[in-house]
């Protein structure tokens, strides 16, 4: 169980704090929730402390970890299917998995095929919808503002 401060990443939503907790009666049933503040879009989110583990709520990485991140945006790319709808799918299951790395695997293949081949519509949200969720767990890792964690995601790509 998570308490008030820890930070926390909460898949396709990005990285926040633990701001409260707080019972709530919803449908006529009464529930413990998580509030969370996402920095980045000032978000606020309620996650029920009950199915969180489910939902997938985890612990931030630490600083070891984003190394192990920035290394592996700098990799070379891994196949992807050919057929965007294929390719797609197979992207937000990624991201809808909570996996840091999985995330950033997203961020890194996406990325290259835009520069190389260009992306649909479709691709380009998911992209930078990834990219929001990995600034913001690097942000909150690394203690920094998301400015400067935009640029550490740049500089891995240079």
């Amino acid at each position: 169980m998570f308490k008030i401060g820890d930070k926390v990443v909460y898949p396709m939503h990005g990285a926040g704090i633990i701001e409260a907790i707080e019972e709530k009666e919803i449908l006529g049933e009464k529930r413990e929730y998580y509030v969370l503040r996402l920095p980045i879009g000032n978000m606020k989110v309620m996650v029920p402390i009950a199915n969180s583990r489910e939902i997938g709520l985890r612990e931030i990485i630490n600083k070891q970890e984003v190394k192990k991140v920035l290394n592996l945006l700098k990799a070379s790319g891994s196949p992807m299917p050919s057929n965007w709808n294929h390719r797609y799918r197979a992207n937000l299951e990624k991201i809808k998995s909570g996996n840091i790395y999985a995330v950033a695997e997203v961020v890194r293949n996406l990325a290259r095929r835009e520069r190389e081949k260009g992306l649909s519509s479709g691709e380009k949200r998911m992209l930078e919808n990834a990219k929001q969720i990995l600034i913001s767990e690097l942000a909150l890792a690394t203690e920094v503002e998301e400015d400067k964690a935009r640029s550490l995601l740049d500089k891995a790509f240079a």
